[in-house]
């Protein structure tokens, strides 16, 4: 039965139907239907011109891409739409019309669109077509989506270029600079400055805060650094707290040495790091090519030993490269050896500078000032050997000795008069410091009230528990509090807040210029004076020279003074006979006005008259002018070319004449050389030099005729050996 059913069921069922007919397609339309496949695909899209350049055909996908319509990108400049994706490497790379242009073949070219903010980014490829008499009919190409992997090749490049934590120049990147800009610029003959920049007090931060901390603090320094640096300049970070700027064309040492100043105050604001404020500072090496070095290495060297130099200075300064650094940087490593026996060997010192009342002109008080006698190189100055002192971690035991000697001192003096002692951050935050205080104190028997401890700002570095504790200590026992160098860059007026201290000390930063008019320092000072009297604090106001300074400040309402128009630092022994009589009151000498700071020096330099050069000896050089000996029948307002050595060319006139001392009055003032020095703001190239006939070094004889080839003429001066009798030569 089933059988039968399943038979009638089949009988019943329609016959299956044939398979269609496929039509048959010829191969161009083939062709067609697999580029139209391709297209939709999104793997790839096509396009092709007219001979003007105008769009013939292009893909849905890239007009969609472009946010436009196919239709209107019909007779559109193919490339209007498009623009070459390149990096700062290929800035003089080809354009894409002058590459459609040259009618010829190109392949795998990037370019991202003309316009709007997508990402997108294609390689293009064309084909130029010709008909049979060669005359062109426009482009045929394709292009292929490439936006992953160009973002790949970038990422890869950048690595290769830039620090990936601070997005500057990377060391391998800046070194390929340095190198490029100083071989296009050698045939040129234009200059090049390099500045090495290290932080100061970084690891403290970092070992303190932590990596992460000092990640973003780098990240910070980066950012303020590219404040302060026009677009001209390239900057760049070396690894660890280091980093360099090369300033193509720049050859200016004063414009140079005003950028590494406000290099040093910027890096040296406070800090929000995490929640936590900190400060750090900062030393700048500075070294201009073609002066001090021609190749790559030989300019970083230099600038590195001027950077040496600067963290030596004192930190927080900036030097220029010179040859006499190689000189310097061998004293200082002698000096850092033998400042560990000073103390055993006696030969530090206390000198004691009085502290003035600006209303009466009592001594009511005297700052303990250090003073290295060595064996070999006499007095030390200790703006060289306090830094020593505190990388090498021995100004520790020298604070203490200071504290504790000054303490004995007063001691002996008569009266109640009281002595200030400058304490260093290590010291102030070492386990120690509370306990060496109280011993110094109880040792020498002199009442806490007359130890005046002074503290500069960077003693809030970490702004942490410890520091806050040793106020309280400090005030339990009774000595009073000095804020020394109050608005060198640190400054917060939270500090006053929270920290107990009974004195400010104005720097004496703002006291240079504070007579010129126009200065701000006056308005600045009277704002301190405002602030101290409104915290109960007394001000004293450091490095007055002049009688025109110490009038401002008794107008301003400043309480003490400190600076040599009252005394220099004078040995404890001179201490003690000017209080013995009782009170000590000092009558104030010096200039009436502030003038140029005059140096005095001593050392031979070149004068250029006419084609002869002469050799005679510098007595005192200021920014305006020097005192030279050696040339006689000077007159007044001759005109002199003052050579300070190493391409430094003054142009000067004689502006006082008297037997064989002169005067001179510089065309262009100097500029500061970082170490307390001058210098001349331009240089002279060596090759510039040596065309001149001018010698690379100082004269053998008293007088060397310049540009030997050249008629002769006669020396209009006679000369004498400054060194010796005088006698005429």
């Amino acid at each position: 039965m089933v059988k039968r059913i399943g038979d009638l069921l089949r009988r019943q069922a329609p016959a299956p139907l044939p398979p269609p007919r496929i039509e048959a397609v010829g191969e161009e339309q083939q062709a067609l239907l697999l580029l139209r496949d391709y297209e939709a695909s999104g793997q790839g899209w096509f396009w092709s011109t007219d001979p003007s350049g105008g769009i013939t055909y292009i893909s849905d996908s890239v007009a969609v891409a472009l946010g436009r319509e196919r239709s209107e990108l019909l007779g559109t400049p193919f490339h209007a739409l498009f623009t070459i994706e390149r990096d700062e490497s290929d800035a003089r790379a080809r354009t894409l019309p002058l590459i459609l242009s040259g009618n010829k073949s190109f392949s795998e070219l990037p370019v991202r669109p003309a316009h709007g903010t997508t990402e997108q980014c294609w390689t293009i490829t064309g084909r130029p077509q010709f008909d049979s008499q060669n005359n062109f009919l426009g482009y045929r190409g394709s292009g292929v989506d490439a936006t992953e992997r160009l973002r790949s090749q970038r990422d890869a490049s950048r690595l290769v270029k830039y620090d990936s934590l601070t997005g500057l120049y990377n060391r391998h990147r800046m070194g390929q600079r340095l190198v490029a800009i100083l071989q296009a610029y050698a045939a040129a003959q234009r200059c090049c400055a390099v500045m090495m920049i290290d932080l100061d007090r970084f690891k403290q931060v970092n070992d303190t805060l932590g990596h992460p901390a000092g990640d973003e603090l780098l990240k910070q320094v980066a950012q303020r650094l590219q404040r302060v640096c026009d677009k001209t300049a390239e900057i760049g970070r070396l690894g660890g707290d280091e980093f360099q700027i090369i300033l193509p064309n720049v050859e200016d040492r004063g414009k140079l040495g005003e950028m590494a100043k406000r290099i040093i105050s910027i890096i040296s604001q406070p800090y929000s790091i995490e929640g936590s404020r900190c400060v750090i500072g900062t030393s700048v090496g500075i070294a201009i090519s073609p002066f001090d070095g021609g190749s790559s290495e030989e300019l970083i060297r230099s600038a590195d030993l001027a950077l040496y130099a600067a963290k030596g200075g004192g930190r927080g300064q900036f030097r220029f490269y010179s040859s006499e650094l190689h000189e310097s940087a061998e004293k200082r490593r002698r000096l850092e050896e033998d400042l560990r026996d000073a103390l055993i060997n006696d030969q530090i010192r206390l000198n004691y500078q009085p502290i003035v009342s600006t209303t009466t002109d009592t001594v009511i008080g005297v700052e303990a000032l250090m003073r290295w006698n060595h064996p070999e190189f006499g007095d030390v100055s200790p703006a060289v050997f306090i830094p020593i002192a505190e990388e090498t971690s021995l100004i520790i035991a020298l604070g203490e000795w200071a504290l504790r000697q000054a303490c004995s001192d007063a001691m002996t003096w008569p009266g109640n008069i009281r002595v200030a002692v400058n304490v260093s951050p290590a010291q102030f935050a070492h386990a120690n410091f509370i306990a060496s205080v109280t011993q110094a104190l109880a040792q020498s028997g002199i009442t806490p009230e007359r130890l005046e401890i002074e503290l500069t700002e960077s003693i809030f570095v970490n702004d942490d528990e410890t520091t806050e504790q040793n106020f309280a200590a400090l005030k339990r026992l009774g000595v009073r509090l000095a804020l020394d160098d109050f608005g060198t860059g640190y400054s917060s007026l939270g500090y006053l807040k929270k920290a107990p201290f009974d004195k400010i000390k104005i720097d004496k930063g703002f006291i240079r210029d504070v007579t010129v008019p126009g200065s701000r320092n006056p308005a600045i000072i009277t704002a301190i004076v405002s602030l101290a009297k409104a915290l109960d604090m007394v001000t004293t106001a450091e490095g007055i020279e002049a009688r025109d300074e110490l009038a401002l400040m008794r107008e301003l309402g400043v309480d003490q003074i400190q600076g040599y128009i009252y005394s220099p630092a004078r040995p404890v022994a001179e201490v003690s006979e000017a209080l013995a009589s009782g009170a000590w009151v000092i009558e104030p000498k010096g200039p009436a006005k502030q003038r140029a700071e005059r140096r005095t020096v001593l050392r031979r330099v070149g004068v250029i008259h006419d084609d002869h050069r002469y050799e005679v000896m510098m007595r005192n050089l200021s920014r305006t002018g020097a005192g030279i000996e050696g040339l006689i029948d000077v007159p007044v307002g001759t005109e002199f070319v003052l050579d300070l050595g190493e391409g430094q060319l003054a142009v000067a006139k004689v502006r006082r004449s008297e037997g064989a001392t002169q005067g001179l009055e510089f065309e262009t003032p100097l500029v500061d050389d970082g170490a307390g020095g001058l210098c001349t703001r331009h240089r002279v190239a060596p090759y510039v030099l040596a065309a001149m006939g001018m010698p690379s070094g100082q004269a053998q004889g008293p007088v060397v005729q310049l540009n030997a080839g050249a008629q002769v003429s006669l020396p209009r001066f006679g000369t004498v050996d400054a060194s010796r009798s005088g006698r005429a030569a």
